[in-house]
């Protein structure tokens, strides 16, 4: 039986954040992966080496967690006042489907990065030493993000001393805004869909709960730690490692989900894992994080735990992070109650590889809160580039 011989597809592995993906140009994919479908999906997959039933995506560029089974998309933007356009996929490990209804807030660092390594800025817009501000058009969610890319000898900076938790070493700060980043919906709803910042969600089979569930970066539910048995101190490990609790927390999201009008049925959820996240709040307590830092409770506002693609996350997504900062601002939701009840417009808060710092900008106009941009720091680095290699039948 004759097989296709491999084909090579131009792309960078990069890191971004906490996070790390494979970066295409559009106009080196192949001509049937260049629009949304099934070719694009299943090209994905391949690259990424899922579905995996293994759950090791050995045979791909995945690396068997949330944070390291995605790719991304760039060109020149088609939008007015834009530099590039940005569309992220995040691959599922075990199952056959990519999900497209979300950012990746950790990669949006590298997009900026990316954007001027692979020559789709105007090289105007580029200074020889200082900042470039790229200006993204994330496709998923139609907003806008700004990255400030540090530049060097008319290149980008990579290397630093920005310490970032979750990422062993430093780097050169990349600071994001994410402008208007709450979901205000089709018909133009508030970035709290059910009305309000707190609900009672009634989860079948397991209970109710209060929860604040909010559009704004990523949809997503927060619950009080307290409420479903935990300290908002705990690591993967503890979580992870328990099935049991893995499907309560998908009960909860999906719950969640079917609330916020995200999804009509609940096996809707099964394709749409991406979103909406399901996250955990508590008071300041000193705990050891992953790495073995002890984490005082002095130096945190409050406690912060998210799933992710139905495990906890190592540290903490970038668009949950803009959740949290925004929630933060608005007096009476659970994250601000978590976080001492005063209005503010940052917070830091901690999570299982140690803190971050978030920024966000929220006012109530015409009894409605609105947020007009999210700020925070990341990094991103080029770990390898050239070209990744597919089987021929995988388009």
């Amino acid at each position: 039986m004759a097989h296709l011989s491999q084909i090579r597809i131009p792309a960078t592995y990069m890191r971004g954040g906490t996070s790390k993906g494979v970066f295409f140009r559009l106009q080196d994919l192949p001509q049937s992966c260049q629009v949304p479908g099934a070719a694009r999906d299943k090209l994905f997959m391949r690259v990424i080496g899922s579905p995996d039933p293994y759950a090791a995506q050995i045979d791909g560029m995945g690396g068997a967690t949330s944070s390291t089974s995605k790719c991304v998309i760039l060109s020149k933007s088609s939008q007015p006042d834009h530099d590039v356009d940005y569309l992220y996929g995040q691959v599922s490990i075990d199952k056959a489907f990519v999900d497209w209804s979300g950012n990746c807030g950790n990669l949006s660092t590298g997009a900026g990065a990316f954007a001027i390594h692979a020559g789709l800025l105007d090289p105007a817009r580029i200074p020889e030493n200082g900042v470039c501000v790229v200006r993204i058009w994330q496709a998923n969610i139609q907003k806008t993000i700004i990255a400030h890319v540090p530049i060097t000898n008319g290149q980008v900076q990579e290397t630093g001393d920005f310490e970032l938790d979750g990422v062993t070493f430093p780097a050169a700060e990349i600071v994001l805004e994410f402008l208007d980043p709450s979901d205000d919906g089709e018909e133009g709803g508030s970035m709290f869909p059910t009305g309000n910042l707190v609900d009672d969600l009634d989860v079948p089979g397991v209970g109710t709960f209060k929860a604040t569930m909010i559009t704004a970066g990523i949809p997503t539910v927060f619950v009080n730690a307290e409420d479903i048995g935990y300290q908002g101190t705990e690591l993967r490990e503890q979580i992870n490692g328990d099935p049991e609790q893995l499907a309560r927390f998908e009960k909860i999201r999906v719950a969640g989900a079917l609330r916020m009008g995200l999804i009509k049925t609940a096996d809707e959820a099964l394709t749409r894992q991406h979103t909406p996240k399901i996250a955990f709040v508590a008071e300041p307590k000193d705990y050891l994080s992953s790495s073995g830092k002890t984490v005082p409770a002095g130096e945190i506002d409050l406690l912060v735990r998210a799933l992710s693609m139905g495990k906890l996350h190592h540290a903490m997504m970038g668009t949950c992070a803009v959740a949290i900062g925004t929630a933060a601002a608005i007096p009476g939701t659970l994250v601000n109650l978590a976080a001492g009840g005063s209005a503010r417009e940052a917070v830091r808060f901690g999570h299982p590889s140690g803190t971050l710092r978030v920024g966000a900008q929220a006012a109530l106009v015409d009894g409605q809160w609105t947020v007009t941009k999210a700020i925070m720091s990341r990094s991103a680095r080029i770990l390898m580039e050239g070209w990744v290699r597919v089987p021929g039948d995988a388009l």
